[in-house]
């Protein structure tokens, strides 16, 4: 065990989360009966009635995966490092195939995907615009998160799997990003690993790791293929931490977990169609909103050749719609602030591929730094893409202005996703009704 890397140990105690407050509910239900509980047991809870939804969940997935039956249940699990975007969450670095059986994790496989990848034919084409910049020629698995919607992407996930010879059935699929660490620590509090210098905060711990295992390995006298044993040994630390974590700790790890779940760092994937409904309804899949018909808004970037450098870039935006003519109009402001001062080991100039969704009707005026743009349609949406470019030290201001469909304007709402692996985004909302009076608002999109 003291060999497994931390990738290995996020993964586990991910899980482990995510089931744990289910484990608690299976426990009562298998004692008493499913109705009892959860009207008895959730029914009494002085919570508010999201969060009675939410463990009502867990106890339904908890029931499922941890069954003491002789039924073994097997997850894809996708590492997604949010330091270098991608739709989905972040660059998938590695996988785990865990399996479950008796209540228990009885063994998990990780694979880093820059070996697994060679393994997959050179046969599928990117999408755009992979190989117009130059980033890749062929579509692997590392870059199959290219949609906003979890679900695709989990599907496309499996796809590459079986292309690169993988022979696992997969009950469904969990896809983490690296703020998992930051959510651990904050329980566990600052570590300190022998042989290393400094302590791993939760405030900054993913890039101490990074810097650890890139430049400062060299300054230690660490050799290269050896560069990455922080990982395992910090990973063992978490695990004594967590193993001698008291009940109410665990209850903060899985509050903790709940909040990942809600703010996309874990999104889930079922095959079992009564799994996957459960996991929709408290929003935990990682889905765009296709009923809604209503305005619509999110912002999906994809960091293609930028390195790591969405550490260092900073987004807000500001939407504004004027209802007061006959055809609604919204003007959308994104600012990116390149907060790095050099080009490092860690970042570049910033390339992205943003797209903007809006409502399927909408109709594009015209941008600014939105150059040569592209348009689709996808999960009842339109889309306008672009490839943004923002150098080291500078901010770049993105506007486009269109058309929204008249029929927001008979009762005007607005629904903002976010995309997985961004947090804390300032909007700002200004919303101008077609009586003329006005209303403003500011977010932060958690």
């Amino acid at each position: 065990m003291k060999n497994r890397t931390l990738k290995f140990w996020l993964i586990f105690w991910t899980l482990a989360g995510i089931f744990l407050v289910g484990w608690f509910f299976f426990w009562n239900i298998r004692n008493r009966g499913l109705g009892e509980t959860v009207s008895g047991v959730i029914g009494i809870f002085p919570i508010e009635s999201t969060q009675k939804k939410q463990f009502q969940a867990l106890a339904v997935l908890g029931g499922q995966f941890l069954a003491l039956d002789n039924q073994e249940k097997t997850l894809l699990v996708l590492f997604q490092n949010n330091l270098e975007l991608r739709p989905g969450g972040g660059f998938i670095g590695a996988f785990a195939i865990v399996k479950l059986k008796g209540g228990k994790i009885v063994s998990m496989e990780t694979q880093d995907l820059s070996n697994f990848d060679g393994q997959i034919p050179n046969t599928v084409a990117p999408p755009y615009p992979m190989r117009e910049l130059g980033y890749v020629d062929f579509w692997k698995m590392r870059d199959s998160n290219f949609s906003p919607d979890f679900e695709t992407n989990a599907k496309q996930a499996l796809d590459f799997y079986y292309l690169g010879g993988g022979s696992e059935k997969f009950d469904g699929v969990v896809g983490i990003t690296a703020n998992m660490l930051t959510s651990i620590l904050k329980i566990t509090g600052p570590i300190q690993v022998e042989g290393y210098p400094g302590t791993y905060k939760s405030e900054d711990a993913i890039i101490s790791l990074e810097y650890q295992v890139e430049k400062a390995f060299e300054e230690q006298g660490i050799s290269r293929d050896k560069r990455k044993s922080v990982m395992s040994a910090l990973g063992s630390e978490i695990e004594k931490k967590v193993l001698a974590f008291s009940i109410s700790q665990k209850f903060q790890l899985a509050k903790i977990l709940i909040q990942d779940l809600n703010q996309k760092d874990i999104q889930l994937y079922f095959k079992n169609p009564s799994l996957q409904q459960t996991a929709q309804a408290v929003s935990w899949t990682g889905a765009i909103d296709q009923a809604w018909k209503q305005d619509f808004l999110m912002l999906v970037d994809a960091n293609l050749g930028s390195f790591k450098s969405d550490y260092y870039i900073k987004r807000s935006f500001n939407y504004a719609v004027d209802l007061t003519g006959e055809i609604p109009q919204a003007s959308l402001k994104i600012t990116y602030e390149h907060t790095a001062k050099q080009k490092d080991w860690m970042t570049r100039d910033y390339t992205s591929y943003l797209r903007v969704y809006v409502p399927a009707e909408a109709w594009l005026v015209s941008q600014q730094n939105f150059n040569s743009p592209n348009f689709g349609t996808e999960f009842g949406k339109k889309y306008f893409g672009s490839i943004i470019r923002v150098p080291i030290g500078t901010p770049k201001v993105v506007e486009i202005k269109y058309n929204l469909p008249a029929s927001v304007k008979n009762e005007y709402n607005l629904k903002i996703q976010k995309q997985a692996g961004i947090t804390a985004e300032p909007v700002s909302i200004q919303l101008k009704n077609a009586d003329g009076t006005t209303e403003e608002f500011s977010e932060v999109l958690d």
